[in-house]
């Protein structure tokens, strides 16, 4: 009896500094040198495993708990879809700058500035809304953050389909504008006739004047400004709120979101073309904003997402072709995962992933 007793006393300490060791090579993007065991949780999660939660974008309520964030959250984001609507059907004013420029009498100046002038509007109402997104993204972030991430997103499932609807938004936001040279090439002309309008005094009906004109022209320059005001959104909170919501919730947030978002499409969950790709964007949205707040980002092996899984299901995913909904590309979604993401260069990336977004 007394040997097994000494044995046990030797064993124990043995094991203690087993876990100990296992614990402290564990990596995690809250610090390039400290390690949490939130850290640990996440990545015992295999990122191949299923996450075992539904939410049901397609019939999420409020509960009583979420009602009031949710009304502060849809109240900036319900303009979203004609802010869409207005940039996909935004022609441009190409002809009447060429004429002015090309063939600089007053009467073709005039015509130019006249058209350039409520397409100007236009612009400011897109950067806006971006100034919405930036003062409401924070509050989404602290209720889905502050406690359990996994638990958050399953319990609180209107607010996750919230946080889909900001990435949902935000990816054909800047896709729409990629592919749209006319926003650019107007606002330029606008601010080069600007000086020129004050001075001929035919400025009383200029809304965007010289202070709001450079910020905008810093939106609109980036290839995606969209997302680029979610990452520096994102970045800027967890400086400033590092003791009340961890940058390890966040990111376990966003990596449950994106490898959620996966499961539910490669198994089928939802019958609908527009559910699915609302899932696939809510995907690659987390991806991206991952690779942003994660030090070592997404494409490495202890990322806990599932990238190659997600650029798999990217590169397969086609949606049923009718007359009323045409099949829906993913390459914007692929082309955003290569050209918006931090690390996909980086030494640590495994080439096979590379190779995938090649």
């Amino acid at each position: 009896h007394q040997k097994r007793t000494a044995r046990r006393a030797r064993e124990a300490p043995q094991s203690d500094r087993r876990s100990r060791s296992r614990a402290a090579t564990t990596p995690h993007c809250g610090s390039s040198s400290v390690t949490t065991m939130g850290q640990l949780l996440a990545h015992l999660m295999s990122p191949h495993s299923p996450e075992q939660i539904f939410i049901d974008f397609d019939n999420a309520k409020p509960s009583a708990q979420e009602q009031e964030l949710w009304d502060q959250i849809h109240h900036a984001l319900e303009v979203g879809p004609q802010v869409l609507d207005k940039l996909v059907n935004y022609a441009g004013c190409e002809q009447w700058i060429r004429a002015a420029i090309t063939t600089p009498t007053p009467e073709n100046e005039e015509a130019a500035w006249n058209k350039v002038l409520p397409a100007v509007d236009q612009l400011q109402e897109f950067y806006e809304f971006s100034l919405q997104l930036e003062q409401s993204f924070p509050k989404l972030l602290v209720a889905l953050c502050r406690d359990d991430p996994k638990a958050s997103l399953s319990n609180q499932q209107a607010l996750a389909k919230q946080l889909g609807d900001v990435f949902d938004f935000v990816l054909r936001f800047d896709d729409a504008k990629m592919v749209n040279p006319a926003i650019q090439n107007d606002f330029s002309y606008y601010r080069r006739s600007l000086s020129r309008m004050k001075l001929s005094k035919k400025d009383l009906n200029i809304k965007v004047r010289d202070e709001l004109a450079n910020r905008m022209s810093l939106f609109f320059a980036y290839p995606t400004p969209m997302m680029k005001v979610l990452s520096e959104t994102t970045v800027k909170f967890l400086d400033a709120n590092s003791t009340s919501v961890p940058r390890d919730n966040v990111v376990q947030a966003l990596g449950h979101m994106a490898n959620i978002c996966l499961d539910m499409v490669d198994k089928h969950k939802f019958d609908s073309d527009k559910t699915n790709m609302f899932c696939l964007r809510a995907m690659t949205g987390g991806i991206i904003l991952y690779d942003h707040v994660c030090y070592t980002g997404v494409f490495t092996k202890k990322s806990m997402i599932n990238i190659k899984g997600a650029v798999q299901v990217l590169k397969n995913y086609s949606s049923a072709t009718t007359a009323d909904a045409p099949t829906t590309s993913t390459d914007g979604l692929l082309n955003a995962l290569r050209f918006t993401t931090l690390h996909l260069n980086d030494p640590d990336t495994p080439g096979a992933i590379k190779q995938l977004l090649a």
